[in-house]
């Protein structure tokens, strides 16, 4: 499969996010459309229902499906993903960090809110990347939006959490600002989203903005699944309060390196 090229490079490094055209072979779509509907069946301990009961359709969340599915585990050490990132980040080993599950079956309304990944994990660094996977065909007005060039402001936001029931909760943490009425800026800014197919990726960074609509499709469902690589400088860092998704067990202390078992090098193999 063709590895991202010097321009695609550079737009992720000057835009914080680039779609990646045929990125994936088809037959990891394949194997993970089956994991994603086994998890749905049977979800993992951080499973969350986004979705008021009684509300249309379905927004499901879950996390480290690599450590449960097979195929999941496969695409982390074995798909064409892990030197993808490590080409975009410039870095010359890949740390696995999550990945997490985001599911929004026909006619869902909640909607992902704005935000961006970092503030959430105890992860410092620059080289931290996510490539958001969709499973199904995706049209713009569907799609992650990006806020172009976000991660370059210089700015930490306050991280939001659903609750389960689809009510967002804004955690305070004095080093990070409140985030700003993006919609309502929409003027100031400009934003990236595409039409997709599967085996297309969005490459992101972790400090450019983001949100999405619900599935205001009626037939078409929005599987997509992200997952989280960490570069060279990345280091374990503390963060006050919660973080997502709270995985523990690792040992790591503040400015350590992350490779260990919960966190496997998985680049170069």
């Amino acid at each position: 499969m063709p590895m991202p090229t010097d321009a695609e490079i550079a737009r992720f490094r000057d835009d914080g996010a680039v779609c990646l055209r045929n990125a994936i072979p088809l037959e990891w779509i394949e194997r993970m459309r089956a994991a994603v509907d086994d998890d749905m069946a049977s979800p993992g301990p951080m499973v969350r229902i986004n979705t008021p009961q009684g509300a249309p359709g379905l927004f499901f969340v879950d996390f480290q499906l690599w450590q449960r599915h097979p195929a999941a585990r496969a695409f982390v050490y074995e798909s064409p993903a892990r030197e993808i990132v490590a080409r975009l980040m410039g870095s010359k080993e890949v740390i696995y960090y999550h990945d997490h599950l985001l599911v929004k079956e026909p006619g869902t309304q909640e909607r992902t809110p704005w935000h961006h990944d970092q503030p959430y994990y105890p992860i410092d660094g620059e080289q931290v990347v996510s490539l958001w996977t969709p499973l199904d065909p995706v049209d713009r007005a569907t799609c992650v939006e990006y806020v172009k060039g976000s991660h370059r402001w210089g700015r930490w936001f306050q991280p939001k959490f659903f609750k389960q029931g689809g009510v967002d909760l804004q955690v305070q943490d004095s080093r990070f600002e409140p985030l700003p009425d993006l919609d309502a800026e929409r003027g100031q800014h400009e934003f990236l989203a595409w039409d997709m197919e599967p085996g297309d990726v969005i490459a992101f960074h972790a400090l450019t903005l983001h949100g999405a609509s619900g599935n205001r499709s009626t037939a078409r469902r929005r599987r997509a699944w992200a997952t989280r690589w960490c570069g060279d400088d990345a280091r374990y860092g503390a963060r006050a309060g919660q973080i997502s998704p709270p995985i523990e067990g690792h040992g790591l202390k503040p400015g350590d390196r992350l490779e260990c078992e919960t966190f496997p090098k998985v680049w170069p193999a």
